[in-house]
């Protein structure tokens, strides 16, 4: 374990708390994109170790939490009215749409399977060749490229009874509204909901390298680091975009090389290219974002589980609010999960009514597990005094 213990090593996790508290001359607010990154920062107590004045500020986390509740109304209905075997990664079940989950879709009656990789759901429709199975393909560009090369290999043995609901996300094109609109928040008056600089996440520039990251940093003019997810990870990527705040400076930074590469996985990039297009996309609780989506190409939407059984209704993007439910808030950085009145009460990971208290790398999840629904929770770690 010399590679995992190695990155969580108290003694340099207070050491680079200690060097950023003595870098630091002013408040900073910088925002971590990644859900996998909050869950770190939340269960090692990292933000408890920052100086006073450095925010960390939680960005759209992970792609369970943005999927719209209209998406999963169609995978619904591609299984409890189509009669199709609906293939599911676990963290979806529970994640709420307009009118139900994927679990209670399954008790009652839909045959809603749970799978590991979207191979599995090929070898159903190989096993079934009499019913159509549908694969509901969620993921940021992590994700990307098994779920092309699955509907490449469909395409390739001529398997006609398999399609696939699109709920792939691109997190660039997300990246730069969200940080746009804090921008314009922080020119208002009397706000303080600006972001400084970002944490991105590792997983998603190893398979698509850090071209758009550059163009980011460049046009929005605040730096931008990749990071890992262990503690050290994140502590030295914040020391690093500390350093170039103080310094005035803004680009990209590869805390992460130990697995990222400038230009990324070029076979993972051309096979995504081959399958799937830049569209347009909706965003749970965000509205829609322009070519933040990826659909599938004119070549393969045979393979387009909403065109093959007419799912796409009228009001696929319709607005969604929950009630007492503040996501949108907490997705966007604007307040922390404590800060929703629902959470912890109407809202457990039991009785989700947002989707961030659902997933595994959600930031209400995360608040939930290991601070008891407080902001300013205890530290996992010795104390640096």
């Amino acid at each position: 374990m010399r590679f995992i213990d190695d990155f969580r090593n108290e003694e340099l996790v207070a050491t680079l708390a200690l060097a950023i508290k003595h870098t630091m001359s002013k408040p900073w607010r910088i925002m971590e994109v990644c859900g996998g990154q909050t869950h770190t920062i939340v269960k090692h107590g990292l933000d408890q170790l920052l100086p006073y004045g450095l925010e960390l500020v939680h960005g759209p986390g992970c792609p369970v939490c943005v999927t719209p509740a209209e998406k999963i109304d169609a995978a619904i209905k591609a299984t409890s009215v189509h009669g199709a075997i609906l293939c599911t990664f676990g963290d979806m079940m529970r994640v709420p749409g307009n009118t139900q989950d994927l679990l209670t879709a399954k008790a009652h009656g839909a045959d809603v399977r749970t799978i590991y990789s979207p191979l599995e759901a090929l070898s159903i429709a190989r096993d079934n060749p009499s019913r159509e199975v549908v694969f509901f393909a969620v993921g940021f560009e992590t994700t990307a490229p098994a779920n092309a090369m699955t509907v490449y290999r469909a395409k390739s043995e001529g398997l006609r009874n398999f399609s696939i609901i699109s709920a792939l996300v691109l997190v660039p094109p997300i990246l730069r509204t969200l940080l746009d609109t804090a921008r314009c928040d922080r020119v208002d008056a009397g706000s303080d909901n600006g972001v400084d600089g970002v944490l991105a996440a590792g997983h998603v520039c190893a398979v698509m390298g850090l071209r758009e990251y550059h163009r980011l940093a460049e046009s929005l003019r605040l730096p931008i680091v990749i990071t890992g997810f262990e503690p050290v990870d994140i502590l030295q990527g914040i020391f690093m975009c500390v350093q170039q705040l103080e310094a005035h400076q803004y680009r990209v930074e590869n805390q992460y090389s130990r697995v990222v590469s400038a230009h990324g996985n070029t076979i993972a990039q051309r096979i995504v290219a081959e399958v799937f297009a830049a569209t347009e996309a909706g965003w749970r609780d965000l509205g829609r974002v322009a070519a933040s989506g990826l659909s599938l190409r004119d070549g393969y939407l045979d393979y387009d589980a909403e065109l093959k059984l007419q799912l796409t209704a009228d009001s696929l993007w319709s607005s969604h609010q929950r009630g007492l439910c503040r996501a949108s808030a907490v997705l966007t950085g604007h307040i922390k999960p404590p800060q929703c009145s629902a959470f912890a009460k109407e809202c457990t990971p039991m009785r989700p009514l947002g989707a961030p208290m659902v997933s595994s790398e959600g930031a209400c999840a995360a608040y939930f597990n290991y601070r008891g629904g407080q902001v300013d929770g205890a530290s996992q770690l010795s104390d640096l005094s």
